[in-house]
């Protein structure tokens, strides 16, 4: 059993790595034919997929049985179909030509593969949303099975349709770039550039957990996997200077949940989008980046606000890094972001924007001799064959959502719950958006983000652009509330990844996380009443917007936290949160107002007696030196594994 596992690790390696070699060939040569490209791209993850999650799990091992092995053979099967025939599949006239029994029979085994891969990654909740939509094509449509099949396995409109597109020439590249940034140093350069600027003032460590998620989650992208590679460094410091578990918890997932909305380079979701919306990636970005920065204002103001109010001081300075020696000695590790950023901000493609980026990490390593000890070829390898099972749980999650996407479009569905939602909220904007971001936690609950967008593209963006929501907005609406639901209880995917750190109650967690997370949950409608917080429209608007709307986060931050310049009590907390409110909501009124509370709820805060007596904390700790964790190499057959308050066989979001 040793020598097979062994030997299956090899297996699981070669593969992987040969998929990201594959992607970096296409990337760099051109793709073939979509059907070529995306078939190609399901298989490899499809292959991963039933070699690194078998069926069951003994104690004593994890090998694939014999029933892992048929599902294996039957994907390679059905994934090399559209290849082998791809000159058939090319010219047929859909709806018009004959499918044939193979044409069914393969469409079929695809299906079944896909959803059983995808329930062995994620957990069940997608494919059962796949299953009961393909129900009511089946039950409740005229529509014939044949031509179902047909649809979503031999046309690029379901199944192989944009989210695959997405996941195998976008996604799929920036994955890879992150391991390999991962592993050949930057992420260390990231937790040391953050403990140098801010692990040392009030709530240190919560600071550095805020600045290192943001800056390493606008690589990975991910919150799950943001939460497993800097939680476990910065929720055992929270706790160790004070913090309660719970709240270190919160931190580190609501920060690393943010990641997927920092440019320069955003979760998988946010490419989807630029597809989806017909525009460069790089306008993406721009939508994002003024709303990103406010969230992360708000959860560095409220840990902030929080360690004055309990006491709690920082690491101690002399043994954190400075911030001219980390730049001095691993500074240039920031020059791949930059040509990604570059590159794309001189009209190239997001896919050649992420190739540069890659061919750049071993150059820039190589520069200093401070990093050039960070290349090894072990670690190469390793960065590639990360990227490749990382892109896995991407792969699936799009593969599954093109399914949804397949039956909306053949249906007609969307148009109907368009109706729906107009319906329920009779016109009217505000309980339209209301109903719109519900529905939207809801269908994002233990969905990854991509898959979460992309349903909620299809049913609820039309609703809203029907209500005279610019496009860009009701799609920037519908894509925060799916990231949100990482954070929202009970199905808080993030937050379950940090209680398996942080060894805290997930339900105190997960309210703790949605107190932190809340102007998150605001921000969308300050963007749909209020575009120019898109970046959309005269730069004087877009200017006042954003001072307005920094106010009411950072006051909205002093009175969910019951500190500003000390400790406040319940009548201030109310003038802080209703002046925040007040500036939030665009226009010239409404601002005035709001300065008014905020200025009148800062004097009180100033003169009157404090509610809250200011806890003394536990003084300065005493630490030794601290060092950022460098990345071990993967266990390809454990990569997928969920820490231990989560939910079993539930993975990392893309």
């Amino acid at each position: 059993m040793i020598r097979y596992e062994f030997w299956l690790k090899r297996l699981i390696t070669v593969v992987a790595v040969t998929m990201s070699l594959f992607h970096l060939y296409v990337a760099y040569f051109g793709p073939p034919n979509a059907f070529t490209l995306r078939a190609t791209h399901f298989g490899f993850a499809l292959v991963l997929a039933y070699l690194s999650l078998p069926i069951l799990r003994s104690r004593q091992g994890k090998a694939p049985g014999l029933l892992d092995w048929l599902f294996l053979v039957v994907s390679v099967a059905a994934s090399a179909y559209p290849i082998i025939e791809q000159t058939y599949f090319n010219t047929r006239m859909a709806y018009v030509g004959p499918v044939s029994a193979t044409d069914q029979a393969f469409a079929v085994l695809m299906i079944i593969v896909v959803l059983e891969a995808t329930r062995r990654a994620i957990g069940p909740i997608l494919p059962l949303t796949a299953l009961a939509f393909l129900g009511y094509q089946i039950f409740f449509t005229n529509t014939r099975i044949v031509r179902l099949l047909e649809y979503q396995y031999m046309t690029t409109d379901a199944l192989f349709g944009i989210p695959a597109q997405v996941s195998a020439t976008y996604v799929v590249l920036f994955v890879i770039f992150g391991a390999l940034a991962e592993r050949l140093g930057i992420g260390k350069l990231f937790m040391d550039f953050a403990l140098a600027l801010t692990g040392h003032r009030a709530g240190g460590p919560a600071k550095v957990a805020v600045v290192t998620s943001g800056l390493f989650g606008s690589v990975s992208g991910s919150a799950v996997a943001n939460v497993m590679t800097t939680g476990t460094f910065t929720i055992p410091l929270m706790k160790r200077i004070g913090y309660p578990a719970p709240f270190a918890g919160a931190v580190e997932a609501v920060a690393s949940t943010g990641g997927q909305i920092m440019p320069p380079i955003m979760g998988a979701a946010a490419f989807v989008m630029a597809e989806f919306l017909g525009t460069s990636y790089l306008n993406v970005a721009a939508f994002a980046l003024l709303p990103a920065l406010l969230y992360y204002l708000a959860v560095f103001l409220a840990v902030h606000f929080e360690a004055r109010k309990q006491g709690l001081q920082g690491l101690p300075k002399a043994d954190l890094p400075r911030v001219g020696q980390v730049l001095r000695e691993r500074g240039h590790l920031f020059l791949p972001l930059a040509i990604i950023i570059g590159t794309l901000m001189s009209g190239f493609s997001a896919p050649y924007s992420a190739l540069m980026g890659i061919f750049s990490i071993v150059p820039v390593v190589l520069m200093r001799s401070t990093t050039r000890g960070e290349l090894t070829i072990a670690r190469v390898i390793d960065g590639l064959e990360a990227g490749a099972i990382n892109s896995v749980i991407v792969a699936l999650s799009c593969a599954s959502a093109g399914i949804v996407i397949g039956v909306i479009a053949q249906t007609g569905l969307g148009l109907t719950f368009t109706g729906v939602v107009r319906a329920a909220a009779q016109d009217l904007l505000l309980p339209a958006l209301i109903l719109t971001m519900v529905a939207g936690i809801i269908l994002g609950m233990g969905m990854p983000t991509t898959p979460a967008y992309i349903v909620q593209v299809a049913l609820l963006v039309p609703a809203l652009v029907r209500l005279g929501i610019p496009v860009e907005a009701a799609h920037m609406f519908v894509f925060y509330f799916a990231i949100l639901s990482a954070i929202t209880p009970p199905v808080a995917i993030a937050v379950y990844a940090a209680c398996g750190i942080s060894r805290s109650a997930v339900w105190a967690t997960s309210w703790a996380a949605v107190k932190l997370g809340l102007t998150g949950y605001i921000i969308p409608f300050m963007f749909v009443f209020g575009p120019s917080l898109l970046l959309i429209g005269e730069w004087h608007v877009i200017a006042l917007t954003a001072v307005t709307a920094t106010a009411g986060v950072a006051l909205l931050a002093g009175g969910l936290s019951g500190f500003f310049v000390k400790p406040a009590n319940v009548l201030t907390r109310i003038l802080f949160i209703a002046a925040a409110f007040t500036l939030i909501k665009p226009g010239v009124w409404t601002d005035l107002s709001g300065l008014a509370l905020g200025m009148a709820a800062l004097l009180i805060n100033l003169r009157w007696p404090a509610a809250v007596r200011l806890e003394a904390g536990g003084g300065k700790p005493h630490l030794g030196p601290v060092e950022a964790p460098t990345a071990a190499p993967i266990d390809p057959a454990d990569i997928f594994q969920a820490p231990a308050a989560h939910p079993p066989r539930k993975l990392p979001d893309p």
